[in-house]
């Protein structure tokens, strides 16, 4: 069984998990939206028990947008409790790494690691594994707390299911909500 844990240090990195992913005005919410919300707001629990610093990255979309600053679906998604300490850094494209802001934290962490959740599975969390190898980081993605939307080609449980299989052969460690949190 290959090692799942990350280290002590690497920090819990929450991407795009934003009011619009979640509250339908303008798109359906992200597939199963409601356990998406329940596993990170677990995780972010985790992260602070364990000592581990949260960061949040939230999507500046273009003007018109229902991720654009100031629009309703822009701010991070409430229910996950984000505390007044733990920061937020925009993006204007995929790659959370794309603000080098984040990784500029993240070594101020003294981490060598990241932990990896939130949306869209297909899109930012795909570029941000992808960007995070580039930082030079180890990744943990946490199979069952990143999700996205049905495409016109294939159904979110595929898209996700695949990712992960993808995220894995990219090297990324793979764990659960359950291994991590203990339940």
């Amino acid at each position: 069984m290959p090692n799942t844990a990350p280290s002590a240090a690497a920090p819990l990195i929450v991407i795009d998990l934003q009011t619009g992913m979640f509250d339908g005005r303008f798109d359906p919410p992200i597939h199963d939206a409601d356990a998406i919300a329940e596993r990170a707001r677990a995780l972010i629990d985790w992260a602070r028990k364990s000592g581990r610093k949260v960061a949040f990255v939230r999507h500046d979309g273009p003007a018109g947008d229902p991720l654009a600053p100031g629009a309703s679906g822009w701010p991070v998604w409430p229910q996950l409790g984000q505390a007044a300490d733990e920061p937020t850094f925009g993006k204007s494209v995929g790659n959370a790494f794309s603000n080098a802001e984040l990784g500029e934290w993240v070594a101020g962490q003294g981490a060598q690691d990241v932990v990896l959740i939130g949306a869209q599975t297909d899109f930012c969390v795909a570029a941000t594994v992808k960007g995070a190898f580039a930082e030079g980081l180890g990744v943990t993605v946490v199979s069952d707390a990143h999700s996205t939307l049905d495409s016109q080609e294939e159904k979110a449980p595929a898209i996700i299911a695949r990712h992960n299989e993808i995220f894995a052969e990219q090297g990324a460690r793979m764990t659960t909500t359950a291994a991590l949190v203990g339940g």
